[in-house]
């Protein structure tokens, strides 16, 4: 991913608006993150342990998405991330809904990805990170970054609409 500014993150959101981009608290160490590993930006809102965001480079320019923690239901057991397939225990992967942009979203219409908690899939996927578990797969870094975007790219559209 090329490193982003907060003022292109608050411009990418498609699921909020403009008011709501503007009181989103961006992680104020973007020249920090390694760019090069990273197929989006992910973070948790300090102010809020029920949200996180995510940003992500598409055809058309960054899409920024707007999360919400789903409650917890039932009993901790391991859960596997959607997008990179990593595994956690306890609360390390969590449903998260985004509200659909347009329309259909300011009516309540959501969409909901299990995804790794702390947004961190790029760098579990390339054994950066450690605290999930890996499938033992016999394809390369490479199709598994590969995979890991078609499945980005598929809950971005949703989001969409």
């Amino acid at each position: 991913m090329k490193p982003v500014t907060e003022s292109d993150i608050r411009a990418a959101f498609v699921n909020c608006t403009k008011g709501e981009a503007k009181r989103v608290g961006v992680p104020k160490d973007l020249d920090e993150r390694p760019w090069d590993e990273l197929d989006f930006l992910g973070w948790s809102d300090v102010s809020g342990a029920d949200r996180g965001y995510l940003v992500a480079e598409s055809g058309d320019g960054l899409v920024g998405v707007a999360l919400r923690v789903a409650p917890k239901t039932g009993q901790v057991r391991r859960s596997m991330c959607s997008l990179c397939l990593t595994t956690h225990t306890g609360d390390g992967v969590a449903l998260m809904t985004a509200r659909k942009a347009g329309p259909t979203g300011r009516q309540g219409d959501s969409v909901g990805i299990y995804i790794c908690t702390d947004l961190a899939c790029s760098l579990y996927l390339r054994g950066r990170k450690d605290g999930g578990r890996r499938i033992n797969e016999t394809i390369t870094v490479e199709e598994k970054v590969e995979r890991l975007r078609v499945n980005l790219t598929a809950f971005l559209r949703k989001v969409a609409g």
